[in-house]
């Protein structure tokens, strides 16, 4: 598409963001643009004021623009100019001055006050302002105290400027300067010229790609020591991305250079340096004898994790003794029922152990055996805590126990003012017993600060299904703490005779088992079907029409309070993002909505909230409805169950459309009825582990749409990947520090 141009003065600033410089701005056209309007080229048009919208940092009523970008008619704000690219220009004409310096730009300077000033200096105004300001005494008006005041805004305005030339010369976006200004204002040139690579880390939103880009343009060489030492920082995020909490030497040094394009030898020396600066820790692994790095903070996490952990187990419980077969006696008797074999000894396990494990499937009793501990030590008046890592995993925890539950972020007090928990080893948590639920999604650094809050005799019980997905962050914490052998660990594997009945649950077993269920007898109890479709834009089709009519005809659910739809990847017609678009049409066509970017987002429609806001206690993974947009106040309303959070929109990159989410997104959660594509186009993510969290997502129907070739690589797929961690043998011998190495 052709682009095109736009020249105007900023006559008004609608919305502009501080954090990511997104602007809807008015401004009074001048010149010819390039839609067949405009008038006289430097003369300004007082009737015609057109909307601009983009990324521009500090727009200041006045200023002069020359915009490249294209017009796009908006369902709601009608014509917009979606500018791509700006600068600022100065006027050359005596007008164009006086309109430029008495817009209020410049502090102290008004319009009578430029016009006098323009009258003064004509054309050479601007030349006046840059090299000889002091000149402007002799104007009527402006004493001392105002003369400074001009200088300092003048000067300010043309820094601003100068920097943005810099960086936008050097291929950063407009919204990337934004920030870049935002975080290091006046040294914004010196910091991004000595060393651009800085961006990587301490500017949201550029990655080592963006930064490295950048550099390139600035003359940074391929083999650049700062180039080098970034990118392997960033192939160990981008590892750490996929669950691994350290990475063997040897390989990172492969991946390294591959992606890199470095030699081996200048990847090395960087490696060295970064371990000199303690950016990474390289240690000797004596049993694989291999050598094995880490990014400093997973290193800290898993050993401090390791150490406490042990710390715990070792030291005495608050709890007085008591007779554990009595206590378990009672136990049945108050909940009148006969715990079974493995239910025994999980029970009497949790009240004899310092750090106990139980897992199972789903109908296995977990929930059962949560409720006798709770009851027996709120029997003998012990302090007890529930907690569990989603908002969701935490609402089923209270309504399950009856007891209060809260999310590890919100038992920990974490601290938006503060950057941090405030429940820690010098705060630490006020309990005689902790219970953990849904632990299998607790990942290594969330595990760590856990563990920091708590007290060296408390007693402490995970709780969760080891089958499921691991953690969406690095490391399988729970799975290494089963694998340890250093622990009590008592496996449910028994499925209770109601929970027998259930399809769903019988199916999740097979699955487990690698077998395929029976859908055909299955579908008698109106709980698992599995609906055959070979093309993409079928499945896409039969999703929707599932979704929208054939569930809410046959078992009178909602759908979209009640039907959820997971798939294994983001990406897609049958990913997340894509299923979105149509679910969205379906479901909710018409709506009055708004668009930021490629997010359509309409009253009415089902989001998530993708990232932990403790400001407005909602958090990754909570699902809410919006209730309503003002485009005037530039926000919205989305109601979490009762409520009711307000969001500006420039904080709409934490939400997203909810009508489709990812499998790994939605642990934790239940829902009346789940949908999953089950594709071949999915093929790198098809895993028995996947496709069993999937359907014990589902409390009454699961409804798999999809072909039996994905379904039966996905059953038959059990090699998960494997996460490179060292916590299992931390656990097994002394959990400090091993052998670190210096190459």
């Amino acid at each position: 598409m052709e682009t095109k141009s736009l020249k105007g003065q900023i006559k008004r600033i609608t919305y502009t963001s501080e954090d990511t410089g997104y602007s809807v701005l008015d401004i009074e056209v001048f010149g010819d643009a390039e839609d067949g309007s405009g008038t006289s080229k430097g003369m300004f048009d007082e009737d015609m004021v057109e909307t601009i919208v983009g990324y521009m940092f500090s727009p200041a009523v006045g200023e002069l623009l020359e915009l490249s970008g294209d017009w796009k008619d908006h369902d709601i704000y009608g014509r917009q100019f979606a500018f791509s690219e700006y600068t600022r220009i100065t006027p050359e004409s005596e007008e164009g001055l006086v309109r430029y310096l008495g817009s209020g730009l410049i502090d102290g300077i008004g319009e009578v006050t430029a016009q006098r000033i323009v009258d003064k200096f004509g054309t050479d105004t601007l030349e006046v302002l840059d090299a000889t300001p002091q000149k402007l005494r002799k104007i009527k008006g402006i004493g001392k105290k105002n003369l400074q005041k001009i200088i300092a805004s003048w000067e300010a305005q043309q820094g601003m400027r100068k920097i943005m030339i810099f960086l936008a010369g050097h291929g950063i976006s407009q919204a990337y300067c934004a920030k870049i200004i935002k975080e290091y204002g006046e040294n914004s040139i010196r910091i991004v010229s000595e060393n651009p690579y800085r961006l990587a880390s301490e500017i949201q939103g550029i990655g080592f790609i963006v930064a490295d880009t950048i550099a390139e343009k600035l003359g940074f060489g391929k083999n650049s020591a700062l180039r080098i030492e970034a990118g392997i920082l960033y192939v160990l995020g981008r590892l750490s991305d996929d669950g691994h909490v350290l990475y063997p030497l040897e390989e990172l040094l492969e991946k390294a250079v591959d992606i890199l394009k470095a030699e081996k030898g200048v990847v090395e020396k960087a490696l060295k340096k970064a371990a000199e600066d303690k950016k990474v820790v390289i240690e000797q692994d004596t049993n694989l004898d291999r050598k094995d790095v880490y990014l400093t903070a997973f290193h800290v996490c898993e050993t401090s994790a390791a150490s406490k952990l042990c710390l715990i187990n070792s030291y005495e419980r608050k709890r007085r003794e008591i007779d554990v077969p009595k206590a378990i006696a009672w136990a049945e008797r108050t909940m009148k029922m006969t715990f079974a074999g493995r239910q025994n000894d999980a029970v009497n396990s949790a009240l004899e152990g310092k750090v106990t494990v139980i897992t199972g499937g789903p109908g296995t009793g977990k929930t059962t055996i949560i409720n006798a501990v709770i009851g027996i030590h709120e029997k003998l008046g012990m302090d007890i805590l529930l907690a569990a890592p989603t908002g969701r995993a935490a609402k089923r925890m209270s309504e399950t126990s009856g007891k209060e539950a809260r999310t590890i972020h919100r038992l920990l007090e974490f601290s938006v003012v503060n950057g941090g928990f405030m429940k820690n080893e010098e705060s630490p948590l006020d309990c005689d017993l902790l219970i953990i639920d849904e632990a299998s999604m607790i990942d290594i650094v969330l595990m760590h600060h856990l563990l920091k809050a708590v007290p060296v005799n408390t007693s402490l019980i995970f709780v969760g299904d080891v089958y499921q997905l691991p953690s969406v962050g690095a490391g399988s914490v729970l799975r290494d703490i089963i694998d340890s052998n250093a622990f009590p660990v008592v496996e449910l594997d028994v499925i209770f005779r109601q929970a027998e009945q259930s399809g769903i649950v019988t199916a999740a077993h097979m699955i487990n088992s690698g077998s395929m269920p029976p859908f055909k007898s299955l579908e008698n109890t109106k709980e698992l079907y599995f609906i055959r479709k070979e093309a993409i834009e079928d499945a896409v089709k039969t999703i929707v029409t599932v979704v929208k009519d054939r569930i809410p005809t046959r078992f009178g659910l909602d759908p979209k309070t009640e039907i959820q739809v997971l798939t294994p990847m983001n990406k897609g017609p049958l990913g997340a993002a894509g299923l979105n678009i149509e679910l969205q049409k379906a479901l909710n066509p018409g709506a009055f909505g708004i668009t930021r970017g490629d997010k359509n987002l309409c009253v009415n429609d089902k989001v998530m909230q993708i990232k932990n806001n403790y400001d407005k206690d909602v958090f990754n993974g909570d699902i809410g409805v919006i209730e309503k947009i003002r485009s005037k106040q530039k926000d919205m309303d989305i109601r979490f169950d009762r409520k009711l959070v307000t969001y500006d929109f420039s904080e709409l990159d934490e939400i997203v459309l909810a009508y489709a989410v990812t499998v790994h997104k939605s642990q934790g959660s239940e829902y009346p009825a789940v949908v999953v594509p089950m594709a071949i186009q999915h093929y790198i993510l098809l895993q028995r582990n996947l496709l069993y969290t999937a359907v014990t997502r589902g409390k009454g129907l699961v409804v798999i749409v999809g072909t039996d070739r994905a379904l039966h690589m996905a059953i038959n797929n059990n090699k998960t990947e494997k996460r490179f961690s060292k916590l299992k043998q931390r656990l097994r011998i002394n959990p400090g520090d091993g052998e670190l190495f210096e190459l």
